[in-house]
């Protein structure tokens, strides 16, 4: 059955009536809520939101699209992405698929392949999926090790341009936090940083050096007025506590701007004493946290000819429960550290919430990857519906959630300022002069 929201009127103002909107995402309108979700219609004026109403409540003379109880949401927020290495799959596999391959493959591809055609070519190739999908903004994480760093940073910078009306685009640096011990390097990665506006990571391991580097990292971030976002305890070992040291350095550097760790897996593997008190403690620092379940279901406890036991995700409820701003998101993307994905925020969505077990209810779900993580990254201004923001919505067939993530909602229209956009996607071929076929 085609429905008549496929295409809305191409005119400047214009309403989508009989929508069904996920309330953890819509600002300035409550009415009766059914498992989070509400119905409203939108109305659509000069590309942006001009108001929220009840159903039927809209001006009768604008045009109309009868969604006839279809979801629209709005466009979605991917807060840890990996745009540098994707799509390389082809060119270096993960053979074992565990971890350690992962870091082996990406080395070896790097250092043979990496350049500014290469990486442009495969970051313009996942950014034109993710709009296709319905993402407005992502963050990267671009790899670090000299002179690796300059390459990317440059590219990104470009791409950060080329991209600014489609999709907002916001880039960390990723480094073995070994290296801040590298007085040379590590002053030249932040002045790029500065320079290009991006954030500082790292990747932090347990070690004798490990709160020194951290004080140094956060020393450095403060006197240049950048944020952090980290790589943390990506590990099924339960002696892995970075979690907790990142923590305990925020507060002993009263470090002001906002951290982001990524990952947390091994906190799940803890006992519950010991993983509570971190979970108390990252509340207390202000930390915010990003799961992503499907890479790190893929990568966490692969061990030859061994059924896996465990879902390697971290603690997301309990962390959200205390406080903390939590998220998903897609991290890699068809590349040594996952090897499918498409930067589409509904399939992480989906996932996550079988993964997480983010239903029964499903009340708030929806700001996983809308409101929460736009709020991470400081840009609460979007990643909702609300009276006077941009018309940027994913409209959806699905009246309910059995129906939203039962299928991959593959016939989604996306709107972009109010106008339907072209939801092609790229085709692989494509990549095959840099990764081959």
């Amino acid at each position: 059955m085609t429905y008549s929201f496929i295409s809305p009127p191409n005119a400047g103002r214009f309403v989508l009536s009989n929508a069904t909107l996920p309330a953890a995402a819509v600002s300035g309108y409550t009415a009766p809520a059914e498992e989070g979700l509400v119905r409203a219609d939108i109305v659509v004026a000069d590309g942006l939101v001009s108001a929220v109403l009840p159903p039927g409540e809209a001006p009768a003379d604008y045009a109309r699209s009868d969604l006839k109880g279809g979801m629209a949401w709005p466009c979605f927020m991917d807060v840890h992405t990996h745009l540098d290495k994707g799509h390389i799959w082809s060119r270096n596999a993960n053979l074992d698929g565990t971890f350690m391959g992962a870091l082996e493959a990406v080395r070896v591809d790097r250092e043979a392949h990496w350049s500014t055609t290469d990486v442009r070519m495969r970051m313009e190739f996942s950014l034109r999926s993710a709009y296709a999908h319905g993402t407005s903004l992502i963050r990267t994480h671009l790899d670090s090790i000299a002179p690796q760093h300059r390459i990317s940073f440059d590219v990104f910078d470009d791409v950060r341009d080329a991209w600014k009306d489609r999709i907002t685009l916001q880039a960390v640096a990723l480094f073995p936090m070994e290296l801040v011990a590298d007085a040379a390097y590590f002053a030249d990665l932040v002045t790029v940083v500065r320079n290009k506006g991006g954030l500082l990571g790292g990747v932090t391991k347990m070690g004798p050096d490990l709160v020194w580097q951290l004080d140094k990292l956060f020393r450095a971030a403060a006197d240049s007025g950048l944020d952090v976002d980290l790589h943390v305890d990506e590990t099924d070992d339960p002696g892995a506590e970075t979690l907790k040291a990142i923590a305990d350095s925020v507060i002993r550097n009263g470090f002001q701007g906002k951290v982001t760790a990524g990952h947390c897996c091994s906190l799940a593997r803890q006992d519950d004493g010991l993983a509570q008190r971190t979970v108390e403690l990252v509340a207390r620092a202000g930390l915010s946290i990003i799961s992503l379940p499907m890479c790190n279901m893929y990568l966490q406890d692969r061990y030859p000819d061994r059924t896996p036991r465990w879902r390697g995700v971290t603690l997301f409820k309990e962390l959200a429960k205390a406080g903390v701003k939590t998220a998903v998101a897609s991290d890699n993307t068809r590349d040594p550290f996952y090897a499918y994905g498409d930067l589409d925020p509904v399939e992480v969505f989906r996932e996550a919430v079988r993964i997480l077990h983010l239903d029964h209810p499903l009340d708030t779900a929806a700001r996983i990857i809308t409101t929460s993580p736009a709020s991470i990254v400081g840009r609460p201004d979007i990643g909702r519906i609300a009276p006077g923001g941009p018309a940027d919505l994913v409209l959806f067939s699905a009246r309910r959630w059995s129906e939203f993530l039962s299928r991959p909602q593959s016939d989604r229209v996306v709107l972009r300022r109010g106008k339907v956009i072209d939801r092609s996607l790229p085709d692989y071929r494509e990549l095959d002069s840099v990764v081959g076929a």
